[in-house]
């Protein structure tokens, strides 16, 4: 049996549940200190509040989930990208630890601090910035091994075209799935005010999140010639898919009808552009020194991560359905009339 890919197909769908999950989170808080600053938190940030608190405490699940497992199935991945990953990743922990810390003074007595709530809609910004360069690396180009020893290019990496290209995308990204969640969430609510408001920044980074997809494309060719190929040549129905996706959805918002319609395909937009990207990087895990055949640990420990990973899956899946169903979109809680 190949477990190898299904190994990384089940870690690869964790990532994608943190990419979705996370975002709305991340991109809550930059909603959040925006409309404080704009005299508009009336409108949205009590909304924004009565997602968060159920949710927060799960959102790193699955990346933890993905982080163990990605070692587990590929030890390499620990030498090279324990190098590579030293800075942003030091960095994104440290991020990851004050947007923690937001929560506990919220909920303890500071709700009303404009400097928490800079921090918290800063690091929602900065960690899918920081945590993005993973992606970046993993196309080749940043590492240099000689002498048995792996050196960080970091000059090569601050100065990449496709490096920031990433970052941009990850940053409008957030924004976008954060923006048309909410503006659903808004409209179970039936909170006209909020509706608008978050329509209005869902439309508003619709545009950003393609044109930084593009730019992703141009910059992947000039970088990695091979992975650009394979993505426009094999997987190139996947990202037209996701276009449709996000056409359908941008249409949905626009006329103001089907809001939850609009955030399945914008799920979906982001589900075929992510696996996509998985399947024409393939078998690549970080090129060119990790590949999916080669550096896969041995078959009686990726058989046992497999069936853990799986099992995980069907049980964070489901849990995290559950806590929807009870908490986000109880009748009198998403209206505010239950805490």
């Amino acid at each position: 049996m190949n477990y190898e890919l299904i190994g990384i197909t089940v870690l690869w769908t964790f990532l994608y549940g943190y990419l979705i999950v996370a975002s709305i989170d991340f991109g809550a808080g930059f909603f959040a200190y925006y409309a404080r600053i704009k005299k508009k938190d009336h409108l949205i940030n009590d909304l924004i509040s009565r997602y968060l608190s159920p949710v927060w405490e799960v959102t790193n699940v699955f990346f933890v989930f993905f982080f163990v497992g990605i070692v587990g199935f590929f030890p390499a991945t620990a030498y090279y990208y324990g190098t590579a990953l030293l800075i942003p990743g030091s960095v994104a922990l440290i991020l990851i630890a004050i947007r923690g810390s937001f929560y506990a003074f919220n909920n303890y007595g500071s709700r009303d601090s404009t400097f928490y709530l800079f921090l918290y809609g800063a690091t929602g910004l900065l960690i899918p910035a920081s945590l993005s360069t993973a992606l970046t690396i993993s196309e080749g180009g940043f590492l240099d091994e000689s002498d048995g020893n792996v050196v960080f290019l970091a000059n090569e990496l601050f100065t990449s075209p496709y490096s920031w290209s990433v970052v941009f995308l990850s940053i409008v990204s957030v924004l976008f799935i954060s923006a048309t969640f909410l503006t659903y969430y808004a409209d179970r609510a039936d909170d006209q005010q909020a509706r608008k408001t978050l329509r209005q920044f869902a439309l508003f980074w619709s545009m950003p999140t393609i044109v930084a997809s593009l730019l992703v494309f141009m910059s992947l060719q000039m970088h990695n010639p091979d992975h650009y190929d394979k993505a426009v040549t094999e997987y190139w129905w996947m990202f037209g898919l996701s276009l449709v996706c996000f056409g359908l959805a941008s249409w949905f918002i626009y006329v103001e009808r089907h809001y939850g319609t609009a955030f399945i395909m914008v799920m979906l937009q982001f589900f075929f552009a992510f696996f996509g990207y998985g399947a024409s990087h393939l078998p690549y895990i970080l090129y060119p020194y990790i590949t999916l055949h080669e550096n896969v640990t041995n078959e009686a420990m990726a058989l046992a991560l497999v069936t853990a990973f799986i099992l995980g899956l069907l049980l964070l899946v489901p849990s995290l359905f559950l806590l929807m169903r009870l908490f986000l979109f109880d009748a009198d809680y998403v209206k505010g009339k239950k805490k």
